[in-house]
C-alpha cells in the first residue's frame, strides 16, 4: 500500500495513527530500558529479593483491565450508533482510570508503611525502581485520562459516528496500551526477584 495515495482525509488518518504508534514504540523503549536496568541491578549484593508488592497494586491491575473492557464496550456502542450507552461506558472508563491512580497511591502508602522508601538511608535500589516504574506509568495514565476526557467531550458534541471514530479509536488504542503495559510491569516486578 502506497502511503502517499488517497484523499487528504485518508492521509490525515494514517498520519495520526502513525504518530500514535511512534509514541507507543518510544514508551516501550523507555520502559524496556528501566526493566533492563532493574534486571542488571538485581545482581547487586544489596538487592532486596523478598519484597512483596502492595495488595493495592494487584487490585489496581484488575481495575485497569476492567477499564480497558469498558472502553472497548464504549467503542462498540458508538459503532452501533448507540451514543448514550457509548457515553455511559466512557464515563465508567474514566471513573475506573481515576480509581487505578488512587489505588496506585494507596500502594505507595503501603510500601512506605512497610519501611520501603524511594530515597534516603532506608531505601534500596529495588524500591527506587519500583517507585520509579509505577510513578512513570501513573504519569502516562494521567495522559490517558486527559485523552479520554477529550474523547468524552467530542462524544458529547456528537463527533463520533459509525465509520467516523478516529479520535475514539486513537484514544482507545493508547488506553489499551497503558493497560497492557501495566499488566506487563506488575508481572515483571512480581516474578523478577
Amino acid at each position: 500500500m502506497d502511503l502517499t495515495q488517497g484523499t487528504a482525509e485518508e492521509k490525515n488518518r494514517r498520519a495520526k495513527k502513525m504518530m500514535l504508534w511512534f509514541g507507543i514504540v518510544s514508551l516501550i523503549m523507555g520502559f524496556a530500558g528501566w526493566t533492563s536496568a532493574y534486571i542488571v541491578s538485581s545482581k547487586r549484593d544489596d538487592w532486596i529479593s523478598d519484597l512483596e508488592l502492595p495488595q493495592a497494586f494487584f487490585i489496581s491491575t484488575a481495575i485497569i483491565i476492567l477499564s480497558s473492557i469498558t472502553y472497548f464496550v464504549a467503542k462498540k456502542f458508538v459503532s452501533r450508533n448507540d451514543q448514550k450507552m457509548g457515553t455511559v461506558f466512557l464515563l465508567i472508563t474514566l471513573v475506573l482510570g481515576i480509581s487505578f491512580i488512587v489505588l496506585q497511591f494507596i500502594g505507595f502508602s503501603q510500601m512506605l508503611e512497610n519501611g520501603y522508601y524511594f530515597t534516603g538511608p532506608t531505601s534500596s535500589i529495588k524500591m527506587s525502581y519500583v517507585f520509579l516504574i509505577a510513578a512513570v506509568h501513573i504519569a502516562h495514565v494521567v495522559a490517558g485520562l486527559i485523552s479520554l476526557l477529550v474523547v468524552m467531550v467530542q462524544q458529547l458534541r456528537g463527533k463520533y459516528m459509525p465509520g467516523d471514530m478516529l479520535g475514539m479509536e486513537l484514544g482507545a488504542t493508547f488506553w489499551h496500551f497503558l493497560d497492557f503495559l501495566w499488566v506487563y510491569l506488575i508481572l515483571f516486578m512480581y516474578f523478577v526477584k
